[in-house]
């Protein structure tokens, strides 16, 4: 059984970083994986492994706007259209992997996992290939520092999980960033939070742009009293619909790592299906009485 991760979210969110990260905690837990770069945009020395298998040796954006003269967003859409025509080269890609993890690093442009049609159909051909699938949707810690913007995020993050339909866990990135102490060597580059506080972004808490009309709050009164009730349909949606949570990601912490990786083994059900391997030495050493 081979297993996909893949790696989404918006621009700047920490993706690329998040696989080197997950494929290192893999190697050192004696784990197979591979990197499957999906960004046609992507720096070839943004990732620390390079890919085995890289969507820019079908395609590459940087062909696509120079011999189209397309713009960057409408590259990308092309370059992914051109993929999902070409399928038989992917599935011909993934031929060589068995029982292995394969982290999927996808591009940064959020309309790919909002509006169009591409990742759920690329989601229905990996699983045609029986593929187990799952999907991190990675957030940073820095949209704590705007409610409106952290809100947008998790709206963008429900309408992804909507649109591909396949097991989703939520990630806010670069915890290391977010510090509960004045003193904090990384100065807290994202916010001085307390543990109270973090918790209602990582369970997002609806009131947080909850400003009643009249209200003597600071959101109240910073906020354009015209929103008041686009912002509480907002927080009505948030509470039918409860949807989006996020784990914290340090990467600097190998327990944080492996907590999400715990969660991905679990909803893809990682290795409940496997038959037990005989090692490589059965022949030899303390093995060989065993023929």
């Amino acid at each position: 059984m081979r297993y996909a991760v893949l790696v989404c979210g918006p621009a700047g969110a920490g993706k690329s970083t998040f696989c080197s990260g997950l494929l290192n905690h893999l190697s050192a837990s004696k784990r197979t994986a591979h990197l499957v770069n999906l960004d046609p945009a992507a720096n070839p020395e943004s990732h620390e492994y390079e890919p085995a298998i890289d969507i820019r040796d079908l395609i590459s954006l940087e062909d696509v706007m120079g011999e189209l003269d397309y713009g960057p967003n409408g590259g990308l859409v092309y370059c992914f259209e051109y993929l999902l025509e070409n399928m038989d080269w992917l599935e011909e890609e993934l031929g060589g992997y068995e029982d292995d993890y394969l982290v999927f690093d996808c591009p940064g442009q959020i309309e790919l996992y909002t509006h169009h049609p591409f990742l759920p159909t690329l989601v229905r051909d990996l699983q045609r290939m029986s593929i187990r699938v799952c999907a991190t949707y990675l957030l940073e810690s820095q949209f704590m520092e705007d409610k409106y913007k952290f809100f947008s995020g998790v709206l963008s993050a429900m309408s992804a999980m909507v649109n591909l339909e396949v097991p989703w866990i939520n990630i806010m990135s670069k915890m290391d960033l977010v510090t509960s102490h004045s003193d904090d060597p990384a100065s807290g580059r994202n916010g001085i939070r307390k543990r109270k506080d973090i918790a209602r972004y990582l369970d997002p808490d609806p009131l947080l742009i909850a400003a009643p009309l009249g209200g003597s709050s600071d959101l109240a009164i910073s906020s354009n009293p015209r929103f008041h009730a686009l912002n509480q349909a907002i927080v009505q949606l948030i509470e039918d619909h409860p949807l989006v949570s996020f784990l914290p990601l340090d990467l600097t912490n190998p327990d944080a790592i492996e907590t999400v990786l715990s969660h991905i083994d679990y909803t893809m059900q990682y290795g409940e299906d496997e038959e037990p391997k005989e090692p490589h030495d059965l022949d030899e050493g303390d093995f060989a009485d065993m023929e």
